[in-house]
């Protein structure tokens, strides 16, 4: 059996609940950290008021409806009230610009807006033509009806039905049945290559994606998750709010912006079982709180240096890594981008419960991943998914390497209103993802880079920046970097931790000239320190200061775009 699941008739996510109620009606489901969270049974019947509201004020199946809050335990009710009649969720990162907000308003021809307080402004400031089909505006906090911001016609339109009439509606619509290929969201990513595009994900693209986990790790209703990723974000959203849906487990928000001293906090408070990560987290941890304590003095670092002793300090450093996160977790995912290798040692050296994995917005979004408490292979993003097949696309027969391509029940429809580019990346049923890779005789997969990052050296071979920049950042005094080809010569971008080379240079004693010299200095012997660690055709002929921090996207990779046109 492909997903061990039983009363589970058909792949749709009211079907999804509906089954979890069944099982797990009294455990806790969703609360802010330090509140008492909802039951099941009355996180269900949230939904259920939302789904009413929506379909009693015309909102019907296949009906777009914007969804803009920062992670709240009604975020989640919302999402399942949109998509539990038919209803189609747009979930829009809280972190876009107001003009990408209402270009998606616009795009998705949305007839309905959930917004929180705190994004209330960016809705407020919609032109009346933009918002001419939005029917309700719906307050996230309180589920209040925002009377001011629904079109004026509506609303008197919808004062002259009879409280009749409106039943109609409402039961013509909900007698519409769900089908598990029906499109059930519009995920706009910001992407790393331009404008966002809108990816439609089927209701069986969510649901068996998040059935698979069972493939790599046990989950149980007992399982506390702490979520600290945007739920806008498809990984955020599969893995830690309908993965837990499916378990019965639950689920804490943070009512802040998750701050290392807010964090610390909320470890404290929930001691979360399950945390999902970007991998920034856990190489800033690493960066500026372990690494520091084993290079501080010359003992320490020369002991360091010692294979044998380096494992010994950092199994003893993962104790204490656990202990910071509260003692109880025993999964730590990992995805969105990719680990550094050093960071990636570090874990494996401390035994800490991490798993990386790996997919796209596009495949709803996992497609592989390692398997909680089995070995790992460095730098692999481990093996398929259940249900998941990949293969390597015009493999180089030298190297074995070449473009990864999926086939998986969670491939999307295609992305909306844009058949040109659904075509170019589906392929008699392959989903073509542009990351490049291979794939070892194990089945552990190993991604190189993307294919549209990556810089042909003079004599002919795939030079991958990523992998460079990977080495550029283990210097404690780099916070980013960005390597790119200019006029035919490799160089690098580096955006430096200014508040350590403060103190370093002793800024406040030495004039600013002195400082600037000092940090050219510091450049020059990086880059020469980095070459000795690349292969000969991949080496810098310079470090360029990047003062201001690089822009990203909401999974912390670099637009790399912006920098390299």
């Amino acid at each position: 059996m492909l997903y061990p699941y039983e009363n589970l008739e058909n792949f749709t996510l009211a079907k999804l609940l509906e089954r979890t109620v069944k099982l797990y009606a009294n455990e806790p489901s969703f609360a802010k950290v330090g509140e008492i969270p909802m039951s099941y049974k009355e996180f269900n019947d949230k939904v259920r008021q939302i789904a009413k509201l929506l379909q009693d004020h015309g909102i019907e199946k296949g009906d777009k409806v914007v969804l803009l809050s920062e992670n709240m335990p009604n975020w989640g009710a919302a999402y399942f009230g949109v998509t539990y009649f038919g209803g189609v969720i747009v979930p829009v990162l809280p972190d876009f610009h107001s003009s990408d907000v209402h270009h998606i308003l616009r795009h998705s021809e949305a007839k309905a807006v959930i917004v929180s307080d705190k994004h209330l402004p960016t809705i407020e400031d919609i032109k009346d033509t933009d918002k001419a089909n939005v029917k309700l505006v719906l307050k996230l906090e309180d589920l209040a009806i925002i009377e001011e911001l629904t079109a004026h016609s509506h609303v008197l339109h919808l004062k002259q039905k009879t409280k009749e009439m409106a039943q109609k509606i409402s039961k013509a619509s909900h007698n519409k049945k769900i089908e598990e290929d029906d499109l059930a969201a519009i995920i706009y990513t910001s992407g790393t290559t331009g404008h966002s595009k809108g990816v439609m994900l089927s209701h069986k693209n969510l649901v068996t994606n998040a059935l698979s986990s069972h493939s790599k790790v046990k989950i149980l209703k007992s399982d506390v998750f702490l979520s600290i990723l945007p739920l806008a974000h498809t990984l955020e959203c599969t893995v830690g709010l309908i993965v837990p849906i499916l378990h019965g487990s639950s689920v804490y928000y943070i009512d802040k912006a998750p701050t290392p001293s807010v964090l610390l906090k909320a470890f404290e408070i929930v001691k979360p079982t399950f945390i999902l990560s970007v991998p920034l987290i856990i190489e800033k941890i690493y960066k500026n709180k372990i690494l520091p304590k084993f290079t501080g003095s010359f003992l320490m670092k020369t002991l360091y240096d010692i294979p044998f002793f380096r494992k010994i300090l950092n199994k003893i450093a993962g104790k204490k890594l656990i202990q910071t996160f509260g003692g109880r977790v025993r999964f730590f995912g990992i995805g969105g981008a990719a680990l550094s290798p050093y960071v990636e040692q570090f874990l494996i050296e401390a035994e800490f419960p991490y798993i990386i994995g790996y997919g796209l917005t596009e495949t709803a979004p996992l497609l592989a991943g390692s398997v909680l408490g089995e070995t790992v292979k460095l730098k692999s993003t481990g093996t398929a998914f259940a249900g998941v097949e990949l293969k390597i696309k015009n493999k180089n027969p030298q190297t074995g390497e070449g473009e990864i391509i999926a086939k998986s029940p969670s491939v999307m429809l295609g992305y909306y209103k844009d058949e040109e580019k659904t075509a170019e990346v589906m392929e008699n049923g392959w989903f073509l993802t542009g990351d490049l890779g291979y794939i070892d005789e194990d089945g552990f997969l190993f991604i190189s880079g993307r294919s549209k990052n990556v810089i042909i050296g003079s004599d002919g071979k795939n030079i991958y920046p990523e992998q460079i920049e990977s080495i550029i950042n283990q210097n404690e005094a780099v916070l980013d970097s960005l390597v790119m080809e200019q006029d035919g010569k490799l160089v690098a971008r580096v955006h430096l931790d200014y508040e350590l080379l403060d103190k370093m240079f002793e800024a406040n004693k030495n004039p600013d000239a002195k400082v600037a010299d000092e940090i050219t200095g510091l450049l020059e012997s990086m880059r020469t320190d980095v070459n000795t660690k690349v292969s000969s055709y991949s080496k810098l002929v310079k470090f360029i200061e990047q003062i201001e921090p690089f822009v990203k996207t909401p999974t912390k990779k670099i637009k790399r775009y912006l920098y390299t046109n």
